[in-house]
């Protein structure tokens, strides 16, 4: 098959669904299949090989408490139209099929067969489905969607509820050749402190200011242990870093952006991965990655992250906002080895359920059934 994946967002800033489309990409080619990915283009991304097409140029934009790297251009009609009168795809796979303009015009000028996956939960960056304005003019191109996979039951709940259709839920995926127990920690990190891990955008969102206050009684209660903040964000970075001066809590220490490569070595210095997010998380994806390099999770309690971990299984499941059982969950898994070994080898089992190649097989057969439903008109 000739497939295009489409994503509105700059694959220079890797995210959740940049990330998602490169797997999506490279287990379709290494199946035989010819792939384009199309996205805006701030810098060309290696990690694409030689495969992708950029169209746009991605800007900043404001949404929901986060970042968005969009294009906003209304002028893309004439590449668009002849990269697709070009590459003559079988199928044009739009992520975020309703976020404008890339995504939009892809798919009003496209005459192929058209999917669109949906990443989002309420409240996700970029996402108004709830204005009628809005909702009115983005019900014209979901029409030309002919099939519509949704990343989770959350995913799926938050798009039917403004534009009501049949859904297939194919899960994200997780690299287990990438996210292998079988690399070295970082060095720095390895000196018999008991490490917690954070990885994530620096948003209000992620919940960095709970883990925070968590792990300042966590530290006087363990004074040998020690939390590393991996991911980007310089607002928030300098508030979170003036209140852990302020509160003089020791031995936190902020990363700032690891690129994909080196990731994997920061989840195996961790003894346990935390993810105290607030809301907005369609899916745990983070918490696959930690899970597959065998580590234990403790995670707010939020309809994303339970559809991929059990609480007391993998991980420990805790309200989100409550400090208080954030930092007791912390401390049982900080103070217990065995349950520690135990739920990271419930979690490698887990997260081999979501191989990028398990995934991409499953929606290589939801191309084939779209196709088939296509050329014959059957509903």
């Amino acid at each position: 098959m000739r497939i295009a994946l489409v994503s509105p967002y700059d694959f220079s800033y890797p995210g959740g669904v940049t990330n998602h489309i490169t797997s999506l990409a490279r287990c379709l080619r290494q199946m035989g299949h010819y792939v384009r990915v199309i996205g805006p283009d701030s810098q060309i991304a290696p990690s694409l090989n030689g495969c992708f097409i950029p169209i746009g140029k991605p800007r900043p934009v404001p949404a929901s408490g986060s970042i968005c790297r969009v294009t906003i251009s209304p002028w893309l009609s004439p590449k668009i139209k002849e990269t697709l009168a070009r590459e003559k795809f079988d199928i044009v796979h739009l992520h975020e099929p309703l976020m404008p303009m890339l995504c939009t015009t892809v798919l009003r000028l496209s005459n192929t067969v058209n999917i669109g996956t949906f990443h989002a939960h309420a409240g996700s960056p970029g996402y108004d489905f709830g204005r009628p304005v809005s909702t009115f003019f983005l019900k014209r191109w979901f029409s030309r969607l002919d099939g519509r996979i949704a990343v989770s039951r959350p995913a799926q709940q938050f798009a039917s509820k403004y534009f009501p259709d049949d859904y297939t839920i194919i899960p994200n995926g997780v690299d287990l050749e990438h996210f292998s127990p079988d690399v070295a920690p970082v060095e720095r990190f390895s000196d018999g402190k008991l490490n917690i891990l954070f990885v994530g955008r620096l948003e209000k969102r992620k919940g960095l200011n709970y883990l925070l206050a968590a792990y300042r009684r966590v530290k006087k209660e363990m004074p040998e242990c020690r939390l590393i903040v991996v991911g980007p964000g310089t607002r928030l970075r300098s508030k979170y870093e003036k209140t852990v001066s302020h509160e003089d809590i020791k031995d936190v220490v902020f990363v700032g952006r690891v690129n994909h490569e080196e990731l994997p070595r920061y989840y195996q210095t961790a003894d346990v991965f935390c993810s105290p997010a607030t809301s907005r998380e369609s899916f745990g994806i983070i918490l696959l990655e930690a899970m597959a390099m065998g580590k234990p999770v403790v995670a707010s309690n939020i309809e994303g992250y339970a559809s991929v971990l059990t609480g007391g299984e993998e991980g420990l499941l805790v309200p989100p906002r409550d400090i208080k059982q954030l930092g007791d969950s912390l401390l049982t898994l900080l103070t217990d080895p065995a349950m520690r070994r135990q739920m990271g080898e419930k979690g490698q089992v887990t997260a081999a359920r979501y191989s990028w190649q398990h995934v991409a097989r499953q929606v290589c057969e939801y191309y084939q059934k779209v196709l088939k439903q296509a050329s014959t008109g059957s509903p």
